[in-house]
């Protein structure tokens, strides 16, 4: 089989999980879950960034060891994704010895190549972002003499110690022949527009260990320094799949790597020019989404609306959160959460035509013919036109999918519903069975079945709980969705005449 290799970011561990983790982790999971169905041999990781000075300077305000604070922040995230029906393969922690692994090799691999050297590092630090700055990069704090970082506008400080350099400098005209070589390297085209624009204003040799503190994984040969996070955290998407036991190891490189916007450069500049010192492949795809509002405001502790998603699965039903933040927004672009949109997108679209459509379908299947399919007739051109519409979805939502345009895939699935629907009240199946035509009844339930089966089929990767339900009904058993396949049920045809449906029970109740 064909691999297919999908990460998220891993998360830092100095807060509990939020919306923004959880939207990246759900179209992770999507992707994930709609490859394997198309019989790819798939591998989804996530995980947690557990070191760096944020992380020890508040396991000291708490009076614990810095392992400890991480063990509770990732217990939190362990037991989040099976809630949100995450399926990652994968979990990596950095305090895990087999990262330690990886990164020392890959830390002693970018030495061998003549890409890390020694010197004195003296310019400003934001502790939040975990970012070096040159003093002409910064604001100017307005009420006091201070120096703000230009990406969180939290104040710097000034740093001054012994420091291990990146050569990020040579890799320039590399980084930039590589991003216009390779158009779907980063995406959305903003962002690889934005990555250009940065690269060619100058890139300049990276800080990469730190002396000041001792939460993290101690350089080969020189223990006084430890290996800062652009090394060490971006190292997990190979340390995970066996590096350095293996030296590419099986699924690297990576089909495609969803980031938040706020951590494009240092995975399209810092993460790629690693790779090309090291000579390993760089990913295949970089996809930086945007960030979520809060009912028009910025989510922040201060406002009380930060959304934490236990409160979230306390209201609303996995699948509908995972179906909401992925139809509402275009994948890439900033959007708001609203609780008014999430109620009216599953009224409308959940309720009201999924919902319906099965429902109205199987009840006529049941009241009319005892739930069973019968013999057909010879198709018309209505029916002719809403199987061809059901393949063209087939093939529309792989191709979304492949540029992770999870919206138009969503609101295709959508189409194929409303056409559905449409043929209800253009055949009048009720009038059919009225007038005695049983074959050209038994042809329109037929066409209605396929359909939804179909549609249940194309729906698991969004909503796996909810779509196995639908498809629970349709094929009359209950049908464990990590192992259906395309190739086996994708087909036009599958049911055939005698195949016994179950009666219908709503599966989208609608939203008061």
């Amino acid at each position: 089989m064909q691999p297919y290799y999908v990460t998220t970011p891993i998360y830092y561990v100095n807060d509990e999980p939020h919306l923004g983790h959880i939207y990246t982790t759900i179209a992770a999971d999507v992707l994930a879950r709609h490859k394997r169905m198309s019989s790819f041999d798939t591998f989804f990781l996530t995980g947690v960034d557990e070191h760096g000075q944020k992380v020890q300077q508040a396991a000291e305000s708490k009076g614990i060891e810095p392992i400890a604070l991480a063990d509770s922040i990732v217990e939190r995230y362990e037991n989040l994704w099976p809630q949100l029906r995450v399926s990652n393969d994968d979990f990596i922690r950095t305090s895990s010895e087999r990262h330690k692994r990886g990164v020392q090799a890959m830390w002693c691999r970018l030495e061998n190549a003549g890409a890390i050297y020694k010197g004195f590092y003296e310019d400003w630090y934001c502790v939040p972002c975990e970012t070096y700055w040159k003093e002409t990069q910064l604001k100017e704090a307005e009420c006091w003499e201070s120096k703000i970082c230009p990406d969180c506008e939290r104040a710097v400080e000034k740093v001054q110690e012994e420091s291990y350099f990146f050569r990020l400098s040579g890799f320039q005209d590399r980084l930039i022949e590589h991003i216009n070589a390779n158009p779907d390297f980063i995406a959305p085209e903003s962002r690889r527009n934005e990555v250009l624009r940065f690269i060619e204003s100058g890139l300049h040799d990276l800080s990469v260990s730190r002396t000041t503190f001792s939460w993290g994984i101690p350089v080969p040969g020189d223990e006084s320094h430890v290996i800062y996070v652009w090394i060490d955290a971006l190292t997990n998407y190979i340390s995970a799949l066996g590096f350095p036991e293996h030296e590419v190891p099986k699924y690297w490189p990576a089909d495609v790597q969803l980031i938040g916007k706020d951590i494009l450069r240092f995975h399209a500049i810092y993460w790629s020019a690693m790779l090309m010192a090291a000579e390993l492949p760089l990913p295949k795809r970089i996809f930086a989404h945007g960030w979520w509002t809060v009912e028009g405001e910025k989510m922040s502790k201060s406002l009380g609306n930060a959304l934490r998603p236990a409160d979230l699965l306390a209201d609303y039903d996995a699948d509908v959160i995972r179906y909401f933040l992925l139809r509402e927004v275009p994948f890439g672009h900033d959007g708001d959460f609203s609780f008014d949109a999430l109620k009216q997108r599953y009224n409308s679209e959940l309720a009201n035509d999924i919902g319906n459509l099965l429902n109205r379908s199987l009840s006529m299947l049941d009241k009319y013919n005892g739930g069973a399919l019968g013999e057909q007739g010879e198709e018309e051109a209505c029916d002719r036109a809403l199987i061809a519409d059901v393949a063209g979805m087939q093939r529309d939502v792989d191709e979304m999918l492949g540029r992770q345009a999870f919206h138009l895939a969503l609101e295709r699935i959508s189409s194929v519903v409303r056409h559905g629907n449409r043929y209800v009240e253009d055949n009048a199946p009720w009038a059919l069975a009225k007038a005695g035509n049983e074959v050209r009844l038994n042809t329109v339930l037929y066409h209605l079945v396929e359909t939804l089966r179909l549609v249940g089929l194309q729906l698991i990767p969004f909503m796996p709980e909810k779509a196995g339900t639908m498809l629970s009904q349709v094929m009359s058993t209950r049908v464990n969705t990590s192992e259906l396949m395309f190739h086996d049920l994708g087909g036009w045809g599958y049911l055939k005449p005698g195949h016994q449906c179950s009666k219908p029970s709503p599966v989208f109740p609608r939203m008061e």
